[in-house]
């Protein structure tokens, strides 16, 4: 065999393993590239669903056993930082209903104390003052102790078939006076045919009380009520309207929170204390179901509770 034909052969085989070698990095790339994609996947899906799993790499790959290590060790310290939150926070709001329990005998006895003081002395406009301002304090103090109790899990709401129509017109009749005084015009709709839904009667009432209260002191320069009771196949919908100021797009997604009290917002219940949309909607959530908003100020408003439909 020639020289030329050796080194033609030889030429031949560098090449077949040069080609060989770059097929096995291509492949390894591939490989590393697709459990990559798989991690990412895994993460986005722990982020979204704020589950407790871990990553699993099946590789050979040192580099990537060791990030998956790493990745898992940071998950296990996410986790524990979410137990320890949570535990921060259930103490936190138990704390904040029993300090709202204990200002409340105190101010109870001031209260029976300024009413005899003030049936003593009717005339005295200055005791009516104090007398009025410490049922206020004393209502504020109701209304965080409720929702304290309802985000402490400590609040007693027993789920049972209520009849929906008649708490929403035992609901509309407690504000009827109220309602002729300020000359609202009032459309309600509700349907004769029972609509049963799965709920605490207390709880509705409490919902409804201050979704009605909030379109009186907020809604009034509309001069106009709605109550509409509707339905689908799994779920029945109080709407609540009105057609005054409204709420802005802006403060629309933070009207339920907590002593939210935006000027132009109307999220501040009865004493202007930013807890009854805070209230009705954490009421509402317990309950199974939700309250939504859409509102175009001086157009239209609508706060529609959400409820589960039951049908035995």
């Amino acid at each position: 065999m020639s020289d030329k034909t050796i080194i033609f052969f030889m030429a031949v085989v560098i090449v077949i393993l040069f080609l060989v070698v770059l097929y096995q990095r291509f492949v390894f790339g591939r490989g590393i590239q697709a459990k990559m994609r798989r991690i990412n996947e895994k993460l986005e899906e722990i982020s979204e669903t704020g589950s407790d799993e871990k990553v699993m790499v099946f590789t050979d790959n040192a580099a990537l056993m060791e990030l998956a290590g790493q990745i898992n060790r940071l998950l296990t310290d996410r986790q524990k930082m979410k137990a320890d939150f949570k535990r921060g926070e259930i103490s936190s709001k138990k704390m904040l209903a029993n300090i709202s329990h204990d200002i409340k005998t105190p101010l109870t006895v001031i209260l029976g104390y300024l009413e005899i003081m003030r049936l003593d002395n009717e005339a005295d406009e200055t005791l009516k003052k104090v007398e009025a301002k410490a049922k206020q304090v004393m209502n504020l103090i109701n209304q965080f102790f409720t929702l304290a109790k309802l985000e402490s899990g400590d609040a007693n709401i027993d789920l049972c078939k209520i009849n929906i129509n008649e708490v929403c017109r035992e609901n509309v009749l407690e504000f009827y006076d109220i309602l002729l005084q300020k000359d609202f015009k009032v459309d309600i709709f509700i349907p004769e045919a029972p609509v049963f839904v799965l709920g605490d009667k207390e709880a509705l009432q409490r919902i409804l009380y201050n979704l009605l209260s909030n379109v009186i002191r907020y809604g009034s320069d509309g001069k106009y009520l709605g109550v509409f009771l509707r339905q689908d196949k799994s779920n029945a919908y109080i709407d609540v309207v009105d057609k005054g100021r409204g709420i802005e797009q802006e403060f629309a997604a933070s009207v339920f929170d907590r002593l939210y009290t935006m000027e132009d917002s109307r999220n501040r219940e009865i004493q202007g204390n930013g807890l009854g949309l805070t209230i009705a909607k954490n009421l509402a959530v317990q309950l199974g179901g939700d309250i939504l908003l859409e509102s175009t100020p001086y157009v239209k408003t609508t706060f529609s509770v959400k409820l589960k439909k039951i049908s035995y």
